[in-house]
């Protein structure tokens, strides 16, 4: 008990006192001091077992989360359910196609973290990186592709799907390439550059019969989703508008987003969208049609090819009123928010990556009420890739087909005719109700 009883108060223990302690004497002081305080002398073994080993629900199915003994009282924020990744083999194999910025900072790493994927191969045109991150992410040379080498990925069993994220004017053929491999195609938004692409991709993936999906994030996103089931039960009364602006600085003229053949448009396709498509998916309906305006600062080398700023308003068969826009050249700004007429719903850094924040505000009598909903954020990337596989195992539509690319390509088309033309455009999409999605993605 000597050295057990030094324990306790080491400050009296010189460092060679401390080093001659025996390992069962350690042992017995770290058993009395960490265990003891947990156990009766009576039933050690048993109690021990009690204390480390908790009473759980563990389903038989290894999809389904085991479910934890209850510790928090309906006062506080409940925990989501425990993660239930599926074992590595029954995992959907992805091939990512393109190394630069979305890649690497967002999709390889949500990859790592997803429940239903994983990263089987890599393509890139440039020989020092494929090499580089295939070396930190495990993946073996004869999964590493070039563009020339792409259409091999027929032969790799450990692919199923082909993420395409490359830029815009790049998507058809590659969409297009990777459908006649067998492979199913996961593509970045814009699905392409014009309708008349989309419409192609869509016919070739069908004739392959393989599965198309647009990467809408935003519909896997909890904040964007919580704002629709609000005005879905009507908790404000009816919608009457909608305010939405995605706006960010750019610097380069030499990026891909500034050349018209590799981007298709500037602000519009690239961020603009983000407000068009997550309006048409929070308000469930399909805009009939559009007035535009659109500017470039004059003389500015950004802007030779593509435009600098599109602000339009899109009216929808129900009445309401959506007003956007989109601007290149000045600070970042990605919100919305939703009029309704005994209240409003609005986003923060709705189009984000991360950070959104949710908040209303009603009256109440002589008072106004405003109330900020605290919701857990999700990988957003992670989420609509295990989608995507989820649709694949259990051989569903997915919830943004390419058809919703097609019709954001054929609103995109009349905003910029109204621009030009300076009169509102009627809206001639693929339907004026959208029956095209699958099902409802599900989210543990």
């Amino acid at each position: 008990m000597e050295s057990t009883e030094k324990l306790h108060d080491t400050s009296k223990l010189s460092r060679k006192e401390f080093l001659n302690l025996t390992g069962r004497s350690l042992a017995g002081a770290a058993g009395s001091i960490a265990i003891a305080p947990l156990l009766s002398t009576s039933a050690y073994g048993q109690e021990r077992k009690a204390a480390l080993s908790p009473p759980s629900q563990i389903p038989s199915d290894v999809d389904k989360p085991i479910v934890l003994e209850e510790w928090k009282s309906d006062a506080d924020q409940q925990a989501n359910p425990t993660p239930t990744p599926l074992p590595p083999s029954r995992r959907i194999g992805y091939a990512v196609v393109g190394l630069g910025h979305l890649a690497l900072e967002e999709i390889l790493p949500a990859l790592s973290n997803c429940k239903k994927s994983r990263l089987a191969a890599l393509v890139s045109g440039s020989p020092e990186k494929l090499k580089k991150v295939a070396a930190q992410y495990g993946i073996g040379a004869e999964s590493c592709y070039t563009y020339q080498t792409f259409d091999q990925i027929k032969n790799n069993k450990e692919v199923d799907v082909i993420y395409i994220v490359l830029p815009n004017g790049l998507h058809k053929e590659y969409v297009i390439r990777g459908a006649k491999t067998g492979k199913h195609i996961l593509c970045e938004k814009p699905l392409a550059n014009t309708s008349e692409e989309c419409r192609e991709m869509i016919s070739e993936c069908f004739k392959a019969q393989v599965k198309l999906m647009v990467a809408y994030r935003i519909h896997y996103q909890p904040h964007n989703r919580k704002l629709r089931e609000i005005l879905q039960k009507k908790e404000f009364d009816i919608p009457k508008f909608l305010e939405a602006h995605n706006s960010q600085s750019t610097a380069n003229a030499d990026h891909w987003r500034h050349k018209k053949a590799l981007a298709g448009g500037g602000a519009l396709p690239d961020i603009g969208l983000y407000c068009l498509n997550t309006t048409r998916f929070v308000l469930g309906e399909e805009p009939v049609e559009v007035f535009a305006y659109q500017y470039s600062t004059p003389g500015n080398p950004l802007f030779r090819e593509v435009e600098e700023l599109v602000s339009w308003q899109m009216r929808f068969p129900s009445g309401v009123i959506a007003s956007c826009a989109t601007d290149y050249d000045v600070h970042e700004s990605r919100r919305y928010r939703v009029n309704c007429r005994k209240g409003w719903i609005n986003i923060e850094q709705a189009y984000a990556y991360k950070g959104q924040r949710l908040t209303t505000s009603k009256a109440d009598g002589k008072m106004k009420r405003s109330e900020e909903i605290m919701l857990a954020e999700n990988n957003q990337f992670g989420e609509e890739m295990d989608h995507f596989s989820d649709c694949i195992i259990n051989n569903k539509k997915p919830f943004t087909p390419g058809e919703e690319g097609l019709q954001d390509h054929i609103i995109m088309e009349a905003i910029y005719q109204s621009a030009k033309e300076g009169r509102p455009v009627k809206i001639n999409g693929i339907a004026s109700v959208n029956n095209w999605k699958g099902p409802e993605p599900e989210f543990l």
